[in-house]
């Protein structure tokens, strides 16, 4: 379909993270600086090498009702939560058709997992093995499927639109959010729920994320672990939750007389085609994203004074992002004001974009950027102004802020908000 001039708002925020169980308390803890990051109390922790995570400071169950729990994934509960509060927090009540100012043909929901129903398929996996195939629940398909996030709050709000799951492993979140962005400028849809979750902290995951060395391994002291930035930094924390937006046509939030938080300018996508783990070093596939955005959004460098970094705390990933925002911006980026959210919630893998997103509107609309906690002494290779210490005032006027996120593969996603 041919895109058209339509302006993308947001206007409506949900998270439930480690922080908080909604995007208010979440971000009332990155404001404080407080990590998520706790020892792991389950059976199996004992037997892998790492035994901290960011686990919900919410558990779903305490928020759904058991009808619902008993048969959704993890995964799918984070975001039915995200979602249910994103969708009051617009202002819109019931399914869409109940309510006049949403008609379901226009509305669409793209919300999407990097993993999955994993913690479903083991739970149901051992059933088999201790009852047989009688024992395995009714409900399991529909548990493991990857797009069932994105099916449940599809049915839960009535969207008729499109109901669509992307997954770019921790890139996900932020390119259902960007891809929501496209339904609405190409006229398929003028609201979309979008974001990410994703509930992954189990034994397989843990066991094999930490014999890649791809995680922290600081079991002595968890709320120190995530660390981006620093020299001493030893790879990422898993995370769990998940974020979502109401992303609305401007003309249709008027309508409706909705609040808006922000402008949805658009993304930036690329692939670095370079190792299944490992970042392009040099920042290549990076740079040709935050490219891609400015050439095909409307947004200038000299608007941005905020990025909420992707900075998992890797030693590899961190600098390579950073050496793209240096090379494409150049003196630009000593007006970004960085933010690693990941020291404090850890990395939700494919929700991260959503929750991220989340934290990148509110920053705008209070204009605070907040501080990356453990960051004792900046990695030399790291060229960039990263808020330490208290949240950093952001300037008034018409300014925008970026939400980096990539992924395993390769996947690159930079999506751009600005005030309004």
């Amino acid at each position: 379909m041919t895109a058209i001039d339509r302006t993308v708002v947001v206007t409506g925020l949900g998270a439930t993270t480690p922080l908080g169980g909604d995007a208010a308390s979440t971000w009332r803890a990155l404001l404080a600086g407080r990590s998520g990051v706790r020892p792991l109390r389950h059976d199996w922790a004992d037997e892998v090498q790492v035994r901290i995570a960011a686990e919900a400071a919410v558990e779903p169950r305490e928020v759904l009702p058991e009808s619902e729990t008993g048969k959704l994934d993890r995964a799918a509960q984070f975001a039915l939560v995200a979602a249910r509060e994103a969708w009051s927090d617009a202002g819109l009540t019931g399914r869409a058709g109940t309510d006049a100012a949403v008609d379901p043909d226009r509305l669409g929901v793209v919300v999407a997992s990097a993993i999955g129903g994993m913690t479903s398929l083991l739970d149901q996996y051992e059933m088999l093995k201790q009852q047989g195939p009688r024992g395995i629940s009714p409900y399991a398909l529909q548990m493991m499927m990857a797009s069932t996030p994105s099916v449940t709050v599809g049915r839960d709000v009535g969207a008729r639109a499109g109901v669509h799951s992307p997954v770019s492993a921790c890139a996900t979140g932020a390119e259902a959010i960007g891809y929501a962005v496209e339904m609405i400028r190409t006229n398929r849809a003028d609201i979309v729920l979008a974001g990410g979750t994703e509930a992954a902290i189990c034994s397989l995951n843990m066991a094999a994320f930490g014999n890649m060395m791809a995680m922290s391994k600081r079991n002595d002291d968890p709320t120190a672990a995530s660390r981006p930035y620093d020299v001493d930094r030893d790879g990422f924390v898993m995370g769990e939750g998940a974020g979502v937006l109401v992303l609305e046509a401007a003309e249709h939030a008027a309508r409706r007389g909705a609040r808006v938080y922000a402008e949805a300018v658009g993304q930036g996508l690329s692939a670095d085609s370079h190792h299944i783990t490992q970042p392009e070093p040099t920042g290549r596939g990076i740079r040709a994203a935050l490219t891609d955005l400015l050439e095909s959004n409307d947004l200038k460098p000299s608007e941005i004074v905020h990025v909420n970094a992707h900075a998992t705390s890797t030693p590899m990933g961190d600098v390579a992002e950073i050496l793209a925002l240096r090379t494409v911006f150049g003196d630009d980026t000593d007006h970004f004001a960085v933010s690693a959210t990941k020291s404090m919630t850890g990395h939700l893998l494919g929700g991260a974009g959503g929750v991220e997103s989340v934290a990148a509107v509110l920053a705008l609309r209070d204009r605070l950027a907040p501080a990356t906690i453990n960051l004792d002494t900046v990695d030399p290779e790291v060229d960039a102004d990263i808020v330490r210490g208290e949240p950093r005032a952001l300037p008034e006027g018409r300014v925008a802020a970026l939400n980096n996120s990539f992924g395993f593969g390769g996947h690159n996603v930079v999506l751009a908000f600005r005030t309004v």
